[in-house]
């Protein structure tokens, strides 16, 4: 039986982290050439360090590439012109890693044939999902994103802070961190047990004057009555973060796939998003298994609801769908496993990302703060949160 009161914690980290930065670099390359050509394949990787920005991994697209590794003319130059805006973006400017001055290496390369026919449609054969694996949507009505409250008040404060820098607040610097340990009482979140908060600051700051700017964000964040005496404080708690980003560790693709999903609220298949175009299923039919998830929660069918779906690399059909209400549903899960996937036109990658319209530039904005619990935006971005299947989901009922 599930238990009704504890502790839980989720983290989140800003998009300054090194591993965002790099997720933020992947994706910046997935949304170029994505413009190009909406049916390019990217699987791009990216490393970061001291003055250092590495690229890897392997494209394919019309006017981008060729399947001799030829690229097309201008295009390097882009992709460097377009890495070092998104770091400049984030406020990269230090003498350890400066958007204007590090290095840059690109190893992208011609994607692998014997990964291609596998995927490609051809004839009769419709598109093969870009690899095997298992892919998990989850939503909670804990908040109105639907998301798990520890993670939605973690992400809040980071992203409050980082619109506090960019504002011209100069005791803040990019890389941050945030942890949000919440009590629940039936079930329900009410009260933060403990705050953990460290940011990369000015030269000369203590942790007083980073507490000055940090304690004020996390009590707009967080509702009312959530902090109390008994709340346990922790803002930048080794005393000094002056030296951080890639000059302070290294940052790689994929490395925060709880921060960029649940939280540790739901379980995580292990692939990663950002670098990834829509016809891998580690990105797309994840998006769809919230998509899904967050539907039936919003048509009041469950409290809490999970989905798995399966696939195999080259096939286009999932290999199983699986549906957990928590013991909270209002309809039978089995129902849910036979009908939901019709609802989207089946889970198929094309399916899916004809769908929800992935085949465009709407990447770069996913790498921090979360790619579930945002707005559905006018440019297609974070489509998978709208909630335009509650009507139907509510007729299975």
């Amino acid at each position: 039986m599930a238990r009704s009161s504890f502790h839980f914690t989720s983290e989140s980290v800003s998009e300054g982290h090194p591993d965002k930065v790099a997720d933020r670099i992947s994706d910046t390359v997935v949304d170029l050439f994505l413009a190009k050509d909406p049916e390019a394949r990217v699987a791009c990787e990216t490393l970061t360090t001291t003055n250092l920005v590495v690229i890897a991994g392997e494209i394919r697209g019309k006017g981008i590439m060729d399947t001799d590794g030829e690229w097309a003319p201008g295009v390097k130059d882009e992709i460097e012109a377009a890495v070092r805006a998104a770091v400049k973006d984030i406020g990269y400017e230090q003498d350890g890693f400066h958007w204007e001055t590090f290095e840059f290496q690109n190893h992208l390369h011609p994607q692998s044939a014997d990964i291609a026919v596998g995927v490609d449609a051809a004839g009769n054969k419709d598109e093969g999902a870009g690899d095997q694996g298992i892919m998990f949507g989850y939503a909670s009505n804990e908040t109105p994103e639907l998301m798990p409250a520890t993670l939605a008040y973690s992400h809040r404060i980071l992203k409050r802070l980082a619109e506090l820098r960019h504002g011209g607040e100069k005791r803040l610097e990019p890389d941050a961190k945030s942890q949000v340990t919440l009590f629940y009482q039936d079930g329900k979140p009410v009260r933060a047990s403990s705050i953990v908060v460290s940011t990369q600051h000015g030269k000369g700051l203590n942790q007083a004057d980073v507490r000055a700017v940090v304690e004020p964000v996390v009590r707009e964040v967080l509702p009312e009555g959530f902090i109390t005496d008994e709340t346990v404080w922790h803002i930048n708690p080794t005393g000094v973060f002056e030296i951080g980003g890639p000059d302070g560790d290294a940052g790689l693709t994929g490395r925060k796939i709880i921060v960029d999903t649940y939280g540790g609220a739901a379980p995580h298949g292990g692939g990663a998003f950002s670098g990834k175009d829509p016809t891998k299923v580690d990105r797309s039919a994840a998006y769809a298994c919230r998509y899904l998830a967050k539907n039936v929660v919003a048509a009041g069918l469950a409290d809490r609801c999970t989905i798995q779906i399966s696939y195999a690399i080259g096939v286009a059909e999932p290999q199983s769908i699986h549906v957990d209400l928590h013991g909270t549903g209002k309809i039978d899960a089995a129902v849910l496993e036979s009908k939901i996937l019709g609802l989207i036109g089946g889970a198929t990658p094309r399916a899916i990302r004809e769908h929800l319209g992935l085949n465009k530039p709407i990447y770069a904005r996913t790498a921090a703060y979360g790619h579930f619990g945002r707005e559905a935006d006018a440019e297609g971005g974070f489509s998978w949160e709208k909630t335009d299947l509650v009507d139907q989901l509510k007729a299975l009922a």
